[in-house]
């Protein structure tokens, strides 16, 4: 006797979160009303609201923004026109980009491991060097460990 396949069903999301890659997980909960969606369609093609979830999502990244230490303003102005000046070098000669980029390399590794060193004697918990980044506890010691192991 032959047996009859069934076609194999994706399943189906009951309802919708923000979320990042930190962990965070919205507090808000957005059903999917599956009687009104295409369910042939990838959920990311279909015609969903995702206003809710994409709105917590901006909430979240204020908080941690607001959390996270701000650079003084001429750091920033100095970053700034570091990249504007390098995005223009790129074109005009890239060569000169690239042997720039690769100073700036060698610059960022011998101060990521000087900061890193700081934070190790300092003895400053990896969670107040998560949140001054913006990241996850994860993400900020490997951060850190890659500057101390360059």
């Amino acid at each position: 006797m032959a047996r009859v396949r069934r076609p194999v069903r994706r399943p189906k999301a009951a309802l919708l979160r923000g979320a990042c890659a930190r962990g965070w997980r919205g507090p808000a909960a957005y059903p999917l009303d599956w009687t009104v969606l295409d369910d042939q369609k990838p959920l990311h093609e279909a015609d969903v609201d995702l206003t809710g979830p994409i709105a917590d999502y901006g909430a979240h990244l204020t908080v941690v923004r607001d959390a996270a230490v701000p650079l003084p303003e001429p750091l920033i102005a100095l970053l700034t026109d570091l990249k504007e000046s390098l995005a223009t070098t790129a074109v005009k000669d890239p060569l000169v980009a690239l042997k720039a980029l690769a100073d700036l390399r060698y610059l960022i590794a011998g101060v990521g491991a000087t900061a890193a060193l700081a934070v190790q004697v300092g003895r400053i918990p990896m969670e107040t060097v998560a949140t001054a980044l913006g990241t996850s506890e994860a993400a900020a010691r490997r951060y850190v460990n890659g500057y101390r192991h360059t």
